[in-house]
């Protein structure tokens, strides 16, 4: 059985439907309801900033479903400015919620499940500018950054059992709609969120020792 928290995304969307296709049991967890009509799929309504709440529904998908073998984290967003100096902290604030605080909450509320699993798999969905950040993307880039740090700690953690702990790295995601909207641009370096799904959905027919604590460039696939 595989998480999946912020399945109401674009990537979230792509990877719930790769994973329904290849046969997996998926828990669809969003902050609004979404429905969902795929086999082995079951949506849930869930605030991944509230830190008690997360970890009481962590325990009853345990004891519904029996274990626990993914937790995919797609919870993002963006915001940012021109300059270093206009930087708004409001921005920072609204990003350390959303990038760091719910993967601080659903990673440990699933630790123990996912360490103890013959193949856990945590992911996270990191950019390129975490490690060379721009001025205006500031606030942005040090939350990437956090949430990849954390996920180096989950990866310690995760050394000696069957477990891993992945960051993978893109330069921005691209959807079918951006297409549309500007069909002669050329999105050099972008990962489609159905190529990134892939990848996901991948990520348990590969050994431990390749993925974790290791950052996945997407930028060059």
């Amino acid at each position: 059985m595989i998480v999946v928290a912020g399945a109401g995304g674009p990537a979230g969307r792509a990877a719930v439907h790769r994973l329904s296709a290849a046969g997996a049991t998926v828990v669809a967890a969003d902050v609004r309801p979404v429905d969902w009509d795929l086999p082995g799929v079951h949506g849930a309504e869930v605030d991944l900033l509230d830190a008690d709440g997360t970890r009481a529904w962590a325990e009853r998908v345990a004891a519904d479903h029996g274990r626990v073998d993914g937790l995919v984290h797609l919870v993002g967003g963006w915001r940012g400015g021109r300059t270093f100096a206009g930087t708004d902290l409001a921005d920072w604030a609204f990003l350390h919620d959303l990038l760091i605080r719910t993967l601080q909450h659903t990673t440990l509320a699933f630790a123990e499940p996912l360490a103890q699993a013959a193949d856990g798999r945590v992911v996270i969905v990191s950019q390129s500018g975490a490690r060379h950040p721009t001025q205006g993307n500031a606030a942005y880039a040090t939350a990437k950054a956090a949430a990849e740090a954390w996920t180096l700690a989950l990866a310690d953690s995760f050394e000696g059992t069957g477990a891993a702990a992945t960051i993978l790295v893109v330069k921005a995601l691209l959807t079918d709609a951006m297409r549309a909207e500007r069909p002669d641009a050329a999105f050099t370096g972008f990962t489609h969120v159905d190529d990134l799904a892939d990848v996901i959905a991948g990520l348990w027919d590969r050994p431990t020792a390749e993925l974790n604590g290791k950052r996945l460039d997407l930028t060059t696939a």
